[in-house]
């Protein structure tokens, strides 16, 4: 019943958008033929042709006009078809990139024709894929029976073109005897996926208690990890008291919106905008700004010590965040936020590595130390789930712990080799986790967290 009605309301909301890109789409028609008309009016021709237009017969007039806007609507919606069809049929172009299908797909919303394109697009694809899995599937079945390195190499072929879901049990089967490698089966995208749906269907996860900031800083408190200080109460805009070498931060977010560093009264940083402002009241302007877009969602603030990396020339610490799977680091990636923002990403070993992600201008970082590394694996064996990436801020004098993300941002833009490779990392870690539960490991700086107990 719920389903139903979820189904219902998205038909409904579905419906009003369209309605609402049709009105807009008509206004903006009838601005252009208003003003169209406004100037064939004011031209001399139409004023001199004035005599010559009242000698025409009304009715055969009218008539014609009658079967003129007939046609034309009939040629509108011939021409909408052809359109919606050649957009679709782009897609499958192979010659389109990402830059063209999004200037096709807001061409459609542009055009009032967007949503109309989503059902149909889903619904091609959807035949696209079931035509391509069954041509597959059958051409595997029809090496079934030929000798192993046959079938192996017509397997291993075929893998690419299948998502894990899809790969068929006759092929799953020969998976089982070692001859066939499901390396490509792999996804850290596909397990973050099912990790979010595991979430809606209980309701919490280990990892999500500790994105909670508080429960995070007495779980490092736990572990003796260094933390910034932060204020016991947290502060309405209007009422948020300026502190020198303080970082104003909202009370429940993530990232750098909302993020301001306060050397002093002159110099306050805005982190997320990579902009100075020179006042208490610029602060609070800006600070108003984030709730009224969204960036920040409610007017709750706190403050927490500052954390800079260089503190003569007032640098700000990077970002330093580890990509752990259960008592393992698989990447680091280092961020610098000011003066403009710079990644770089390194492997648990200390090289350099191209993710996909972050890739159009990375800069030359300064990594992280093995005892480093060794400090976020251990902290990551200590929580009872297969992923986590713990992120830290670069100190003159070391990490200082910054947040838990149990689900980072845009996770899905890894290139296909490292979107594989960390998904057979978190494989791997379930693997390790499970072994360690049935062992009865305790995770004693974990539990009671949630109730506050003390270990």
């Amino acid at each position: 019943m719920a389903d139903k009605l979820k189904k219902e309301k998205h038909e409904l909301i579905k419906a009003l958008i369209q309605t609402e890109a049709e009105i807009n789409k008509t206004e903006k028609a009838q601005a252009v033929a208003d003003k169209r008309t406004r100037q064939i009016k004011e031209s001399s021709m139409y004023k001199a042709a004035g005599p010559v237009k009242k000698l025409g017969r009304g009715d055969s007039r009218e008539q014609e006009i009658r079967m003129l806007k007939a046609e034309l609507d009939a040629v509108k919606k011939a021409l909408q078809e052809t359109k919606e069809a050649l957009s679709l049929s782009k897609l499958d172009n192979g010659a389109m990139n990402s830059i063209r299908i999004n200037n096709a797909v807001r061409e459609m919303r542009d055009d009032a024709s967007l949503v109309r394109f989503i059902d149909e697009a889903v619904r091609q694809k959807r035949q696209h894929d079931e035509n391509y899995i069954q041509a597959l599937t059958y051409a595997g079945r029809l090496f079934m029976n030929e000798q192993e390195a046959y079938r192996e190499t017509v397997y291993t072929s075929l893998l690419p073109g299948f998502k894990i879901e899809d790969i068929p049990e006759f092929m799953m089967r020969e998976a089982m005897t070692d001859t066939l490698q499901l390396k490509q089966a792999a996804s850290f995208r596909a397990s973050l996926n099912m990790r979010m749906r595991q979430f809606q269907l209980t309701g919490n996860l280990p990892e999500f208690l500790l994105d909670d900031k508080q429960t995070a800083y007495a779980f490092m408190d736990r572990l003796k990890i260094r933390r910034p200080w932060t204020s016991d109460e947290t502060y309405k805009t209007d009422d948020l008291p300026l502190e020198t070498s303080t970082v104003v931060k909202p009370a429940d977010g993530a990232g750098a919106r909302g993020v301001y560093l306060i050397h002093d009264a002159e110099n306050i940083i805005d982190l997320k905008r990579a902009r100075q402002l020179d006042s208490q009241e610029a602060l609070k302007a800006s600070m108003k700004e984030d709730i009224q877009s969204g960036w920040v969602a409610e007017d709750e603030w706190m403050m927490e010590e500052l954390i800079l990396e260089d503190e003569e020339n007032r640098t700000p610490g990077s970002d330093i965040k580890f990509y752990c799977f259960y008592g393992k680091v698989g990447l680091v990636l280092e961020i610098r936020r000011y003066p403009e923002l710079k990644y770089c990403w390194w492997t648990a070993d200390g090289e350099r590595v191209h993710t996909g992600k972050y890739d159009n201008d990375p800069f030359k970082g300064r990594g992280v130390t093995p005892e480093e590394i060794e400090m976020a694996r251990k902290i990551s064996k200590e929580i009872p789930a297969p992923f986590i990436r713990i992120d830290f801020l670069k100190s003159g004098d070391g990490l200082v712990f910054g947040e838990f993300t149990p689900k980072p941002g845009n996770y899905d833009e890894f290139d296909t080799e490292t979107d594989q490779w960390m998904g057979d990392m978190y494989l791997e870690a379930e693997d390790r986790l499970l072994k360690d539960l049935l062992k009865q490991r305790p995770f004693n700086s974990y539990m009671g967290l949630e109730t506050g107990q003390t270990p």
